[in-house]
């Protein structure tokens, strides 16, 4: 079976685009898993499908590089936006399905996708972390001297503790600098670290305005090892936020087949 697709990045968070609207393909896990493989397949953080739903441009179905679909990944939303404009699904703006919902999204000059993101009501703050659900479960540590963290390390000890190591969490470490914060990303599904998350910037972005950490009251710039996002918020509470957006950049990298036995 000859497969046609697109690989996509959103500040290093690469994925394989594959639109489904016509042949209805079916992947197993193992087909995902070696797609995603880097050294015997395309390579890629995560894989979707980009297929028709009622009522909206389209649905986006999201799954890890270990095959499993899973929860809603920010950076593969912008980057299934600027897939569709390039299938001419869409134009300017899209309202389109994920397994967490709906989500509004537009793309912006410089090949930016502002992608809306759910509202978030329920945040655990703890003395040395925080637990958000951003469509993603994500906990946040802030820490000093991020960049010479053992992410990987520290990422999974977290992540496969008793309290997490059923369901999984993604793990991010956060650090404050004068203009933007910077966070680095252990991911499950990938287990590993990634260049960027976008589930993991929001909620990091969210955790630093819980903290007054955050740029400015309703805006947090967000540096990862792939390049810089930004966050938009309306804070209503102390731990209740609407109206966010995830704003970056969104590259198409190249098409290609490949043949899957």
């Amino acid at each position: 079976m000859t497969i046609e697709f697109y690989k996509y990045q959103g500040t290093g968070n690469d994925f394989i685009l594959i639109d489904n609207r016509k042949s209805k393909l079916q992947l197993s896990y193992a087909r995902i898993k070696f797609m995603c493989n880097r050294h015997f397949g395309i390579g890629a953080d995560g894989l979707m499908l980009l297929e028709d739903e009622i009522s909206y441009d389209f649905k986006m179905v999201y799954y890890n590089s270990d095959g499993h679909e899973s929860s809603m990944c920010g950076n593969g939303g912008r980057c299934i936006m600027a897939f569709a404009k390039q299938l001419g699904i869409i134009k300017e703006k899209a309202r389109f399905l994920a397994i967490d919902g709906p989500h509004d999204a537009f793309i912006l000059p410089d090949d930016v996708v502002s992608l809306k993101m759910n509202d978030v009501k329920n945040i655990e703050m703890d003395n040395n972390h925080f637990f958000i659900n951003t469509g993603s479960p994500h906990y946040i540590e802030q820490t000093e001297k991020v960049s010479t963290l053992n992410v990987v390390e520290e990422g999974r000890k977290i992540r496969n503790s008793d309290r997490f190591k059923e369901e999984g969490t993604n793990v991010n470490f956060m650090e404050k600098f004068d203009d933007h914060i910077y966070i680095r990303t252990y991911e499950r599904g990938v287990e590993d670290e990634t260049l960027s998350c976008g589930t993991g910037v929001t909620a990091a972005a969210l955790a630093a305005a819980c903290l007054g950490l955050s740029t400015s009251k309703n805006n947090c710039s967000v540096r990862t090892q792939g390049g810089m996002l930004n966050v938009k918020f309306d804070k209503v509470l102390a731990n209740t936020f609407y109206n966010i957006w995830l704003e970056g950049p969104a590259h198409f990298v190249f098409k290609g087949t490949i043949d899957i036995e």
